[in-house]
């Protein structure tokens, strides 16, 4: 039994931010106390500015509800860095996050011991950021948190989609993974509507709303939620077409060019192809670029277009 009171709500306290929600009973039990301590403590947290709800259903329960203010949390020495050193690396691709992420650290900072302050210091000492773009798609953050929430929930959201092609429609969806690839957020969900899996690019999404309709996961195709959205953009149709036939095994092209594994192709032991096409003419010309082999291009007119500019401006660069 946990006698030492300032102990016993602490650890009350950290239970509660682990789960969504918590029986009276199942507390108790991991407390060693009785349901009438619970109740107390419950009431204390409250005071305390803790705004934990009571849950209706059979045996009732206690949840830690979203508050005024954000009330402190408790976090364990390896949940202390792994939270300052992600800090210390927000802000890419996530709007307004740069000063936001470093007042956080700071309050972090403040309060870590003095063992756990001198590791993330050498962190902090010891790493830099490169910021290789900056006018890309960035993500609210506050959607991203929002989604999250849903798929840790299991709560279907709708929201306004706007397609590639510039077509704005309302979605209901039961969200499940958020994938983050090549700098852009992409939200894996069961359309209800459809009733099929859809992907959804979260810089694209307007107007979240929850519904507080729960929902039953379902797996994830092929089990793997990361793979399955890799082989989506993929085989996305590209505005550019652009395929190279590389004098080089597939495997040693894979090491060496940001191409999705899944356009690696071998066609034997020492040549393969890699489908290089994109909506974007200087993202094919870097692929392309970090092949680092001979290679025959077979693309549409921009791309060799694209191509030949590029190559008359380094030309002119080199002996200027």
């Amino acid at each position: 039994m946990t006698t030492d009171l300032p102990a016993r709500m602490l650890r009350l306290l950290s239970l509660l931010q682990t789960r969504r929600e918590w029986s009276g009973t199942e507390l108790a039990e991991r407390l060693g106390v009785t349901g009438r301590t619970i109740r107390r403590d419950i009431d204390r947290l409250r005071h305390l500015g803790y705004p934990v709800e009571g849950t209706t259903g059979h045996a009732g329960g206690y949840r830690l509800a979203s508050g005024t203010a954000m009330p402190p949390l408790l976090l364990d020495d390896d949940e202390a860095i792994a939270t300052a050193v992600a800090l210390r690396t927000a802000a890419g691709h996530l709007t307004g996050m740069e000063e936001t992420s470093l007042r956080a650290l700071a309050k972090l900072e403040q309060v870590l011991p003095a063992r756990l302050r001198t590791q993330v210091a050498a962190v902090q000492q010891t790493t830099a950021t490169i910021g290789w773009e900056t006018r890309g798609p960035r993500v609210d953050p506050e959607l991203l948190g929002s989604l999250a929430a849903a798929c840790r929930d299991h709560e279907s959201v709708t929201f306004d989609y706007t397609t590639r092609h510039g077509v704005c429609a309302a979605r209901r969806v039961e969200p499940h993974h958020l994938i983050a690839s090549g700098g852009l957020w992409y939200l894996l969900a069961h359309d209800t509507d459809k009733n099929d899996w859809r992907i959804y690019r979260l810089d694209r999404i307007t107007n979240p709303d929850p519904t507080r309709h729960r929902f039953t996961p379902r797996p994830a195709p092929g089990h793997d939620p990361a793979t399955y959205v890799a082989d989506k953009i993929a085989t996305a149709p590209t505005r550019y077409r652009a395929i190279a036939t590389v004098h080089a095994p597939a495997d040693s092209v894979r090491h060496r060019t940001w191409a999705l594994a899944t356009r690696i192709r071998p066609r034997d032991e020492a040549t393969c192809t890699v489908d290089c096409s994109s909506n974007h003419l200087p993202g094919i010309a870097q692929t392309l670029a970090a092949l680092d082999a001979d290679y025959t291009l077979d693309a549409d007119p921009e791309v060799t277009a694209y191509l030949r500019q590029a190559a008359t401006r380094m030309h002119h660069a080199t002996y200027s």
